[in-house]
Formats: C-alpha cells, sequence, structure tokens
C-alpha cells in the first residue's frame, strides 16, 4: 500500500502557457521515502497536489497518468494525508483539537478513538498548548505542527510533506522530523519536499530532482545523486549539503536612527520589547515560534497600533510626519517610507497578475507610467519572474509567491524594509539573488528588518540580532 506510479505525466494550470511539470516518469514502491528537489518552479508542489487527487480536472491540463495503489489519486484519498506549503490553507476549525480531529470524524473513525489518536499526534508534533487552543492565535510556525498532526492522525499509507519545517524555529523542526520519523510504519510512503536538505537526509533513502524543463534529472540514493551531480544541481538552483554561501557584510558601519520601539507589545501576543532600525543595518529578529516575531514586524511596519508602548520615526525616516506613529500614517507615505512583506505573501497580494501587482505600489506613490514599467521590468528579471509577468499571484509556487511578495514591497524602495521569513520556499539560487537584493538595499542607506529562523540568511547578511522570548 502506498505505492506511486507516474507515466509520462504532465500537468499546465488553467491560463498558463508553461508546463508546471512535464513528460514525468517516476515508480516509488510502497515503504519508500523518497525527498523531491528541483529549483524553485519545478513543479515538486504541483506533484504532491496531482498525488493527493487535488488537481480538478477544469483547473488545468493533464498529460499521462497519476496512480496511487494502482487507482486513480481521486480513488486513494483515504490512504493519502498531505501537509501543504502553506499550513493556514488547511486549518479549518475554530480549536486545535477540533482541527486534528477533522479528518479522523470525516473519514468515520470511532468516536471513543479519535481524541486518543488526536492528543497522540499532538503530542508527537511537539504542539505546545491543549486542545482548546484557539487556531487563530497561532503562530505560523504553530499552524505548521498542528497541520502536521492532522495529517498524522490519519495514519496515512502515503504521506506527502511540502517544506513541513519551513517556517519553524530549529527547536520545532527537529520535533517534527522526530515526530516523521516515529510515526511512519515500515510500509508508509512518504514523498517530502523540504530546501533544508542536510536535515532532511536522515529521513529519507531516496532522492530524486525535477528538471524545470521536464522530466527527472537524477534519480538515486543521496550519496550517490549528491557525488555525482553535486556540482551542477548547486549551480542551478538546489542546495546541495556542504556547498555554503558567501556572506554579504555591510561596507560601512550602520547610519542615523530610522525608527525606534519602547517597550512597544500587543498582550498575550507580543511582551513589550526594544528595538532600534537604523540606516545601512540589517537587523535579524529570532525567537522560538509564539514569541510574537510576526506581531513585532507589523508594529514595525505600522500595520498594528501597540497595546502598549510606542514605536517612533525619527525625520529621517518620517520627514514632516516626524511626531506621529507610523500607525497612523496615510497608506502612499507608508508605503513610501516602510515597505512590508508578510508571512503568508497571499495576505498582501491585491490584483490579478503578477506585473500588476508590482506596479500598484509605484503607481499609487505617483510615479509616471514609464518609470513604474521599468521598475517593474528590473523586478521580474532580477527574481526570475518574468515568465510569469501574466500569471495570478495565486497560482504561483510558494517560493515564487514569496520573491513576489518581497518585490512588491521592494518597488516603492522604501527607506525601511519588514520583512518576515523572506527567504521561505527559496533554491539556493533565488535565496541568493534576495541576499544580493537586501544587501544593496543596505547598502544604498535603507534599513532592513528580517524576521527569519533561516540561520544561514543570518550568517550571510545581519549586521546584529535581537532575539524574543515568549511571552
Amino acid at each position: 500500500m502506498g505505492g506511486v506510479r507516474l507515466r509520462g505525466f504532465g500537468w499546465r494550470h488553467a491560463g498558463r502557457r508553461a508546463w508546471a511539470v512535464r513528460g514525468l516518469d517516476l515508480h516509488v514502491e510502497a515503504g519508500e521515502r523518497v525527498l523531491l528537489l528541483g529549483p524553485s518552479g519545478a513543479g515538486k508542489s504541483t506533484l504532491l497536489a496531482a498525488l493527493a487527487g487535488l488537481l480538478p480536472a477544469d483547473s488545468g491540463e493533464q498529460e499521462g497518468t497519476v496512480e496511487v495503489d494502482g487507482v486513480e489519486p481521486r480513488q486513494a484519498r483515504e490512504q493519502v494525508g498531505i501537509v501543504f506549503q502553506d499550513p493556514e490553507t488547511q486549518l479549518v476549525m475554530a480549536r486545535c483539537g477540533d482541527d486534528v480531529a477533522f479528518g479522523l470524524e470525516n473519514r468515520g473513525v470511532p468516536a471513543g478513538e479519535i481524541w486518543p489518536r488526536v492528543d497522540e499526534a499532538m503530542r508527537r508534533v511537539g504542539f505546545p498548548y491543549h486542545r482548546d487552543r484557539p487556531t487563530a492565535a497561532l503562530s505560523g510556525g504553530e499552524q505548521q505542527r498542528l497541520a502536521l498532526a492532522g495529517a498524522l492522525a490519519l495514519r496515512p499509507r502515503l504521506l506527502l510533506l511540502d517544506e513541513p519545517t519551513a517556517n519553524l524555529d530549529p527547536a520545532g523542526a527537529a520535533l517534527v522530523r522526530r515526530a516523521i520519523t516515529g510515526a511512519l510504519d515500515a510500509d508508509t510512503t512518504m514523498i517530502l519536499v523540504e530546501h533544508r536538505v542536510a536535515e532532511a537526509l536522515p529521513l529519507v533513502d531516496r532522492v530524486v530532482v525535477l528538471e524545470p524543463g521536464g522530466g527527472v534529472r537524477a534519480d538515486g540514493t543521496p550519496e550517490a545523486v549528491f557525488a555525482t551531480h553535486g556540482d551542477a544541481l548547486a549551480a542551478e538552483g538546489v542546495w546541495v549539503p556542504g556547498r555554503t554561501m558567501p556572506p554579504r557584510r555591510a561596507a560601512a558601519p550602520a547610519g542615523d536612527l530610522l525608527l525606534a520601539a519602547d517597550r512597544v507589545g500587543l498582550p498575550p501576543r507580543l511582551a513589550a520589547t526594544d528595538v532600534r532600525v537604523r540606516a545601512g543595518e540589517a537587523l535579524a529578529v529570532l525567537g522560538p515560534n509564539g514569541a510574537g516575531k510576526s506581531t513585532l514586524a507589523l508594529l514595525l511596519g505600522g500595520l498594528l497600533r501597540p497595546g502598549t508602548g510606542r514605536v517612533a520615526a525619527t525625520g529621517e525616516l518620517a520627514g514632516r510626519d516626524a511626531g506621529t506613529p507610523p500607525h497612523r500614517w496615510r497608506a502612499p507615505a507608508l508605503a513610501r517610507r516602510i515597505g512590508s512583506v508578510f508571512q503568508d505573501p497571499e495576505h498582501q497580494f491585491v490584483t490579478g497578475t503578477v506585473f500588476d501587482e508590482l506596479a500598484l505600489g509605484p503607481r499609487r506613490t505617483g510615479q509616471p507610467e514609464a518609470a513604474v514599467r521599468a521598475t517593474v521590468d528590473g523586478l521580474l528579471d532580477r527574481l526570475r519572474l518574468a515568465a510569469l509577468a501574466r500569471a495570478n499571484p495565486y497560482t504561483l509556487s510558494g517560493g515564487e509567491a514569496r520573491r513576489l511578495s518581497v518585490a512588491t514591497a521592494l518597488a516603492t524602495a522604501p527607506r525601511l524594509l519588514v520583512c518576515d521569513e523572506p527567504t521561505f520556499g527559496q533554491d539556493r539560487r533565488t535565496w541568493r539573488e534576495l541576499v544580493d537584493l537586501l544587501a544593496e538595499l543596505r547598502e544604498a542607506g535603507h534599513g532592513v528588518v528580517a524576521v527569519t529562523h533561516d540561520t544561514d540568511f543570518v550568517d550571510a547578511l545581519a549586521d546584529r540580532t535581537v532575539t524574543l522570548d515568549r511571552p
């Protein structure tokens, strides 16, 4: 049970010219543990959705065949568990325990078995709260752990994981990896998409690398794949263990103060915190899931009113609004001065195309159309989104959506950029592009604040760190 076979499989999303994945022949035996790799946009998430039976016929065009245990995936849904790249999309209930129980109830599991299985799954993933915790009160990383608990509670024969540790702190990521190891029976098949390749290798016995143009680039044991193809894969954007990235250190000391947060907080999400942000400086905000990092980012970005303390911008950032807190600035002024990148990229998309999404900010700030187009074209090329200029932002892969969200914030050239997990879902090549872009922004005298669990990103870019604790 749990075996997978694809023959000439291809899928093109409705309205797209390019195929998300094409010409894919792949056979995975029951009980195999496979790490699925490939550059951002190679079709990894699309492949997982196909195996889970989540690609409706009216949402695109399919070539070839897909089988799970010898049948079409929609007929095998009871045997499949999936954790999406964005965990929020699969949380459906108001309380955490009810959310984990939802799938069990839908599958008719006897009532007496449901809550013991819920509690066991929540314990295995290290979920830190009781089952009555509101799902709306969870951080992104906590949502990820809860979504994984919901999948594990079903005891699937085929487990599909799309970057299950992407938004987790290191301790939480280690808990989830241990949970995956302990929750799988000997004959459970697992297909894992993960950019933290080195940490994921103990979970798998096989590596499959997708070719962006279609088909499989490499397939074999981790040792064989990386020994034979490691250099080429790293050059093409795949995260290969042992290949380090050069740092981008600041060329000059930090400049004038831009923004000061004094005892700012929002109980119970964020305890009172002091932060200083300077021009020409990259500040990394660290801490465990649930410490309030995303809340702090929204407060610094002028998108939330503080519950305690205050956020004050200096004249260097605010100009004539220096005496007014950022959350009271008019929207065009805020967009020119402070750019924000949300943890969930889709929360900031408001138009129907990638091009229009990037053009929105410059147009709102009154730039001439020629300047708008030049800005947009430059960002599209730099972040490898040019081929998607006319695509709907909501149809992008997770990595593509993250690059677009960063680019929308950069489009108005704000003096201060506040990013929440800016490198989520990136391959090696696009990760480097993002780091270089932020480094260039810093060198031009802008301030950068990044909430992140990405230790490589911190090592490469951060001039200073602030670490939050749980409230």
